[in-house]
């Protein structure tokens, strides 16, 4: 098979005293997510996405919470070793596609900077990178502002 599709999705809770990172973009908030790395589940969801496209085992496999390796790393550090393995193994990333879900902040103002650190960390074009942000409508976790979550999905080609 010439192109392959995969899946990805995160979700980390909201917590204080962390700094809220998304798409390798820092917001000034008095909150951010909890998780080993810097809890970018965006990225994260992105990484899956392309792992699994590849038929790889997921982040977790690659980037264990067990390895104080990954305490705190900047997860588009994460995206270019993902990028990189894939490259190892014959595939190039097409496109990726992502929506953030999210009560808050507010993304739209920042999606251009998360699209041109995403499209750095993968060495994509900006238009080879759909992104985009939606609530949940007060549903859930999510809707209650406790959580943020992110769906990713890419396509790769043998190279």
């Amino acid at each position: 098979m010439n192109l392959r599709i995969g899946h990805g999705y995160d979700i980390h809770r909201i917590v204080s005293g962390r700094p809220l990172v998304l798409g390798g973009v820092r917001f000034e908030t008095d909150y951010g997510l909890e998780g080993h790395s810097d809890a970018d589940c965006l990225t994260h969801a992105i990484c899956d996405a392309l792992l699994g496209a590849a038929a790889l085992p997921d982040i977790g496999h690659f980037f264990p919470n067990t390895d104080l390796a990954y305490k705190n790393i900047d997860s588009q550090i994460l995206l270019q070793r993902v990028t990189a393995e894939l490259a190892s193994r014959g595939w190039r990333i097409v496109n990726i596609d992502a929506s953030l879900i999210a009560e808050k902040p507010k993304f739209y103002p920042r999606l251009a900077e998360m699209k041109a650190a995403l499209a750095h960390s993968t060495g994509l074009d900006l238009l080879q990178i759909g992104l985009k942000a939606t609530t949940n409508e007060g549903i859930d976790q999510i809707g209650q502002g406790l959580a943020i979550a992110a769906h990713a999905v890419a396509l790769i080609q043998k190279a």
